[in-house]
């Protein structure tokens, strides 16, 4: 075991302190270890799903039309938000400029009108100038865009002819459907 000494020692001696020694091991039929790796190698690529490919650094790469997908997914939902996001800032700001000066009251809970309660009021309202209508389109944008998502990747799971993954979609988009919907029926 080798002791750490805290002290520092200078020693201008020619001879060295500890001696070095190196063995060789026999190797055991190296090509076997070769093989091995070679035959790890083809029973990896194998099991490799189509949709992959190996670089030249041996790594699994997504095919091309995958990328894209998930380049359209990801915008969709960053754009979707972002947009509605902003039709819910503009909303709010032209309620503010129009309300904003009245007291709130905060008595008696009132719901919102009947004209707020399905897709179609609020699209009604929005075309009648409401302020509250735009607010209200924006959160059914924001509703709407993982909804779009879902869509699309049915759409691209239709494509491919992964009809496992087409089966777990349609599930996914039945729910929020009945969800969304279920409350009118």
């Amino acid at each position: 075991m080798y002791k750490l000494k805290t002290g520092f020692r200078w020693t201008s001696s020619a001879q060295p302190q500890s001696k070095a020694i190196a063995l060789t091991l026999p190797s055991e039929n190296s090509h076997s270890d070769i093989e091995k790796l070679e035959e790890q190698q083809v029973s990896t690529a194998a099991q490799l799903p189509n949709s992959s490919e190996i670089d030249a650094n041996k790594n699994i790469t997504k095919i091309s039309s995958e990328q894209q997908l998930e380049y359209l997914l990801s915008n969709l939902l960053k754009y979707g938000v972002l947009i509605a996001s902003a039709v819910v800032l503009l909303g709010g700001i032209l309620y503010l400029i129009h309300h904003g000066a009245e007291p709130a009251k905060y008595h008696f809970f009132r719901g919102e009108p009947l004209q707020f309660r399905s897709p179609t009021g609020v699209v009604k309202a929005v075309l009648s100038g409401s302020d509250r209508g735009i607010i209200q389109l924006g959160l059914l944008l924001l509703i709407a865009t993982p909804i779009l998502r879902v869509v699309i990747s049915l759409l691209a799971f239709l494509l491919k002819r992964e009809f496992i993954y087409v089966i777990i979609t349609l599930l996914v988009l039945a729910s929020l459907t009945y969800s969304l919907l279920g409350a009118y029926y």
